[in-house]
């Protein structure tokens, strides 16, 4: 049973609906099982290419984290995604990617250590939050604003435990915070700290010490070796 039948208002066997999901659930944590150290979510746009900013951005903080000991997580496709994994080889570290079968978009990039592709967004999406201690988000369209706006509400529903999320290109991103401050926040619909959940940047290092001092400080106060 494909998504698009899943996803059918037509009416379909119960017990057939959950038949495709629970096998892809197991071979996305048999993935998961492998990544041996902490591991930062990296997310953006398919469509931005190699020489533009954002994309040789992507990659220094791919480079960046890999060099701290840190895998690198993304949606294994081409632009953004190839530039983080592409950095966290470059940088010597685990480079993992987990892609989606869709009809226009997208093969796999080639620099992946650890890959697979996923039918189902929903097993994917859980496998992006399940080993990640920080996600950063960079430029992107519909795709990057979902997972954006799902790790929000993740943390501030209490589902998952609080972990930084970064934004990074503060110009990109201005008019979306205006937004969020001036309409959510102005019209009580969201929390004054719900806002804090967000840091936004545009230096490699600072999106770097963000997640990681985040999580040395969560594992400093758990008792947790830092690795």
């Amino acid at each position: 049973m494909d998504a698009q039948r899943l996803l059918n208002t037509a009416p379909f066997p119960p017990a057939a609906a959950g038949e495709p999901i629970a096998p892809e659930f197991q071979a996305g944590f048999a993935q998961l099982a492998k990544i041996d150290r902490p591991a930062v979510t990296l997310f953006g746009s398919a469509r931005i290419t190699e020489g533009h900013p954002s994309y040789e951005a992507a990659r220094a903080l791919g480079r960046r984290f890999a060099e701290r000991g840190w895998a690198v997580i993304t949606g294994g496709g081409p632009g953004l995604m190839e530039a983080g994994n592409r950095g966290a080889q470059e940088g010597g570290g685990l480079s993992v990617g987990f892609n989606i079968e869709l009809p226009h978009e997208q093969d796999s990039n080639p620099y992946l250590d650890i890959s697979y592709t996923f039918e189902h967004f929903y097993a994917r999406k859980v496998c992006f939050v399940k080993p990640a201690e920080g996600f950063v988000i960079m430029p992107g369209g519909f795709g990057t604003l979902d997972e954006l706006y799902e790790a929000l509400t993740l943390i501030q529903t209490g589902k998952v435990l609080h972990f930084p999320i970064v934004l990074f290109d503060t110009d990109h991103w201005a008019e979306m915070l205006d937004w969020v401050r001036e309409e959510l926040l102005h019209d009580h619909l969201i929390s004054p700290e719900d806002v804090d959940l967000l840091s936004v940047t545009d230096d490699v290092e600072e999106a770097v010490e963000v997640v990681i001092d985040c999580y040395e400080r969560r594992c400093s106060h758990a008792g947790t070796p830092v690795i």
